[in-house]
């Protein structure tokens, strides 16, 4: 990883986090703020800023991010009583690490409208 954000120096161990997934893509770790019983981060390691700034050629690597989540999801045991999966972008939308990141939330019942 080349950019020196929060996130990627937790995926490389430079900062400490609590491990939930890893592999040579994607790197997951539990929320020190969480929002749920389960709240869960996964990053590309692929240092994109926001998701709008994805290109064409991150497809694949988008369309894992959310297959990984599931996976994350499955493992936490929250697939049969559901989870959300939210991606914030920008100050507005709630970004406030500009490493791409989804959030699973699951463990709790979750309200619409959200925010």
């Amino acid at each position: 990883m080349s950019e020196d954000t929060l996130f990627a120096k937790m995926a490389s161990g430079e900062i400490p986090s609590d491990e939930v997934y890893s592999d040579e893509e994607y790197y997951a770790f539990r929320d020190i703020n969480p929002q749920a019983p389960t709240h869960v981060l996964i990053i590309p390691r692929k240092p994109i800023p926001k998701i709008s700034d994805a290109e064409d050629g991150d497809r694949a690597l988008l369309g894992g991010l959310v297959l990984k989540a599931t996976e994350i999801a499955r493992r936490e045991g929250l697939e049969d009583d559901g989870y959300r999966l939210v991606i914030n972008c920008g100050k507005q939308g709630g970004q406030t690490v500009y490493h791409l990141h989804l959030h699973i939330l699951g463990g709790r019942q979750m309200n619409w409208p959200p925010g």
